[in-house]
């Protein structure tokens, strides 16, 4: 193996970057905790709800859909605290997976972060964000400028028939919103880890007090004796659904709503070095965290189906109308308060996830360099991205992370994007867990400050769950050709792997 991520690179001192400084512990369990729960809330519990109702057909399935995919985001935090707390370093579930499984996979993973998880997941946010500008004003469409470049892709031999499921290449007002959002993040992060996780933590702070608000508001004032009829009177609430395959292949297809809207929990481990007392504080964080978070989650849903009927009718003049299934352009948070408040419902729900999805992706940008960071110390990426600048951060790793997030987001819709990354963080989610019982096996000496709880058997559900996902996905059409680039991205990286590691070899010799 090469050096490691703890390793002091061998290159001389620069004015601008420092490969001798160390990261600032500056993280407590409370950013930390934050940083959990702010890089889950985003944008997708504000808008996936309304493709998921098009898919599942009754409120009792969509509320499963969001229970099931809190489940498993906790079985994966419960596992992923014994890995925090024996690796606390910078890179987080790379680390995890080179200890494991070895250098490859933790390149392959790193890659794919890179190529896809987190940088779609990134561009995904960001263009939500131009969406929800768009509330305030309304000249900030998805429409595609005609003065720039546009090209329209369908590979049919992936199940793409349909041109309007085509990835759409192009600029347009909302993309270009989130371009500049991303920037004016990638700033912040480059001036310092306390700059960071103070817009994270206060941000995190306000969006989920709003999200609680929205949850308050939906099941106490808000509720709607229309929509009560419609989502849970006389059979209303487990509806007409025939539970056949086509139907197990659909809600399979409704989960990468919920599952992207509930990712990025496992972003804390990648800032590991930055948390104060990571030993004790990343478990608890990836607890306290996700729990939060799903909690809020269900009980946002329940808050939508006492506003809004679960199917309504597409183009309606209302949003009562209109219902969770055929909100605008998907707003279902923005649809509950319209309803409520009337048109300043709107405005202020705009409002609130404008803040949301900027904090969400104040974090994913903090996180991401990290890991970028680990595997340049490896020698597995740009030399330069393994080194701190003089504010001890990853600079060269957040300038290149911004660019590549650029490039998403001309290049995919807001659906698009959520496929891309939820299959390919799956594919690692799994392999990172099956390292967990390879370590056990391998190193049974490492110190262990925490252990899985439900060790083997919770663990081992966390494996069949995610690739019972994984398989309904690929048997989707509607989400098929999205999960295969991203497992092509995935293999991709292996030849990659060679001719990095046999480039690093010879500029060593």
């Amino acid at each position: 193996m090469t050096e490691t991520a703890s390793s002091p690179p061998t290159s001389p001192t620069a004015s601008v970057t420092r490969p001798n400084a160390e990261f600032v512990q500056a993280i407590t369990l409370t950013d930390a905790t934050m940083l959990v729960a702010g890089s889950m809330i985003g944008s997708g519990i504000f808008i996936t709800s309304a493709e998921m109702a098009r898919s599942v057909g009754s409120p009792m399935w969509l509320l499963a859909a969001w229970i099931l995919t809190g489940v498993i985001t906790l079985l994966g935090a419960l596992t992923y605290g014994e890995l925090a707390a024996m690796f606390p370093r910078a890179g987080g579930q790379y680390v995890f997976l080179r200890e494991s499984m070895g250098p490859l996979m933790g390149f392959l993973y790193g890659w794919t972060l890179f190529l896809v998880i987190q940088t779609g997941t990134i561009a995904a946010v960001a263009v939500a964000f131009g969406r929800f500008l768009g509330v305030l004003w309304p000249s900030v469409s998805p429409d595609l400028y005609d003065w720039f470049p546009r090209l329209s892709v369908c590979f049919s031999w992936l199940g793409c028939t349909d041109m309007s499921k085509a990835i759409q290449v192009g600029l347009s007002p909302q993309r270009l919103v989130a371009l500049i959002s991303i920037a004016v993040l990638t700033w912040i992060n480059l001036r310092g880890v306390r700059e960071g996780k103070f817009v994270q933590t206060s941000l995190t702070l306000i969006k989920t007090s709003a999200l609680a608000l929205l949850v308050l508001l939906g099941i106490t004032i808000g509720r709607n004796a229309t929509a009560i009829a419609a989502n849970f009177s006389n059979g209303n609430f487990a509806g007409s659904v025939d539970v056949t395959g086509a139907f197990i292949v659909a809600f399979g297809a409704a989960l990468v709503g919920s599952l992207f809207s509930s990712d990025a929990w496992n972003n804390v481990t990648f800032a590991a070095a930055e948390v104060h007392n990571p030993k004790r504080n990343l478990p608890l964080a990836l607890l306290l965290g996700t729990g939060l978070v799903t909690v809020l989650y269900v009980m946002a849903n329940v808050a939508y189906l006492n506003v809004l009927p679960m199917n309504g009718t597409e183009g309606a003049a209302t949003a009562l109308t209109r219902g969770v299934s055929h909100a605008t352009q998907d707003r279902v948070a923005t649809a509950a308060l319209e309803v409520i408040f009337g048109s300043a419902g709107a405005t202020i729900m705009a409002i609130a996830i404008l803040i949301s999805t900027f904090g969400c992706n104040n974090g994913l940008i903090l996180a991401g360099a990290r890991v970028y960071y680990a595997m340049a110390r490896d020698g597995l990426f740009f030399k330069k991205v393994g080194m701190l600048n003089e504010r001890r951060v990853p600079a060269a790793g957040l300038v290149v992370q911004s660019i590549w997030v650029a490039v998403l987001c001309l290049s995919g819709s807001y659906g698009q994007l959520l496929n891309y990354v939820i299959f390919a963080a799956l594919v690692f989610y799994a392999l990172t867990t099956i390292g967990l019982f390879m370590l056990r096996a391998k190193r049974p000496d490492i110190e262990r400050p925490y252990r899985a709880v439900g060790y083997p058997l919770l663990p081992a559900l966390y494996i069949v769950l995610t690739t019972a996902v994984m398989t309904l996905i690929l048997l989707s059409p509607s989400t098929r050709q999205d999960a295969f680039l991203g497992l092509a991205i995935v293999l991709l990286g292996i030849p990659v792997y060679f001719v990095w590691r046999s480039s690093s070899a010879t500029r060593h010799e």
